[in-house]
């Protein structure tokens, strides 16, 4: 059996842990030892309304089963406030758990403005700003894990939720990024694409299986991500029902044109076959791997 994970000197932020995913995970935990800060606005899940009962209710939640916990009830646009939330109440964070999260779904061509602005707001800006109020504080300690929140929707696609899809794939691109500038620093960051039972998911999903995606099948990943023990960065995991894999990005190995000769469209369209071909596929970690196809070919062809 495997050492057991605890975090009995850690400080960890779950933003949108009054209901659903995120409660589960501010559970976990807080039963793992953490101190907890349990942010959640209380507003819908289209993004309307606050109440502050929806934190208070988890934080009493977790001192009833003897663990620490204190609740915000900043929006996460205010990263900072909560932030200083945990600041002023355990003296330090160590792991952020960016939840939060709305829906507005509707069809492209009858999205407004609004939608599309608010659904960014709250999952692509409201990460943004509670990570960075806290990277300084995990920079100075020389240690943090960071666990953003994707979605199938943005690795995918689905029907009526391209701004939904946007925003959760943008994250994961923020997510490759900070693993890079964070790793000097013992900062590990990596993402999550789960599927739960949630008020978000209700009517979504067909409620025999809604039944069985409990929220709290998805935790135990986020706890073990938030862990000294999980040295994974820059990860993609689907989680949900109990199962779990890794993401990741693959290419084909493509086609080189002679790019002294060039080439136009007619040539793409005789090879597109081959330039399609997942054959061997390559699956780039980075930059540079992702620049060695390109870079074989333009040697192949050097004078």
């Amino acid at each position: 059996m495997s050492d057991a994970i605890r975090f009995e000197d850690k400080v960890v932020i779950v933003t949108g842990a009054g209901g659903g995913i995120g409660r589960a995970h501010a559970l976990q935990f807080a039963r793992h030892g953490a101190r907890v800060v349990v942010n959640d606005l209380g507003g819908s899940t289209h993004g309307e309304g606050a109440n502050a009962s929806a934190a208070d209710r988890v934080v009493a939640e977790i001192r009833e089963a003897g663990g620490t916990a204190v609740a915000s009830h900043d929006s996460v646009t205010d990263g900072d406030k909560i932030v200083q939330t945990a600041l002023d109440h355990f003296g330090r964070i160590d792991v952020v758990v960016n939840n939060a999260g709305i829906l507005r779904d509707k069809t492209f061509h009858k999205m407004d403005d609004a939608d599309w602005d608010l659904v960014y707001k709250v999952h692509v800006e409201g990460a943004y700003k509670v990570t960075r109020a806290a990277w300084p504080h995990m920079r100075e300690q020389n240690y943090g894990r960071v666990i953003f929140t994707s979605s199938t929707s943005g690795i995918y696609g689905n029907f009526g939720q391209s701004n939904y899809g946007m925003a959760k794939l943008g994250l994961y691109g923020l997510t490759r990024n900070l693993a890079i500038e964070g790793r000097k620093n013992n900062i590990l960051v990596n993402a999550i694409a789960p599927t739960g039972g949630t008020r978000m998911t209700e009517g979504l999903i067909p409620p025999q299986v809604f039944e069985q995606l409990k929220p709290e099948l998805v935790s135990p990943l986020v706890v073990f991500l938030g862990s000294e023990q999980c040295q994974d960065t820059s990860g993609l995991f689907e989680v949900g029902g109990g199962w779990i894999g890794k993401v990741r990005w693959e290419r084909s190995l493509g086609f080189g044109f002679d790019p002294k000769a060039g080439f136009d469209a007619e040539d793409v369209a005789a090879n597109w076959q081959r330039i399609c071909d997942f054959t061997d596929a390559a699956h780039p970690a980075d930059n540079v791997e992702a620049l060695r196809e390109m870079m074989a070919n333009l040697q192949k062809y050097a004078l």
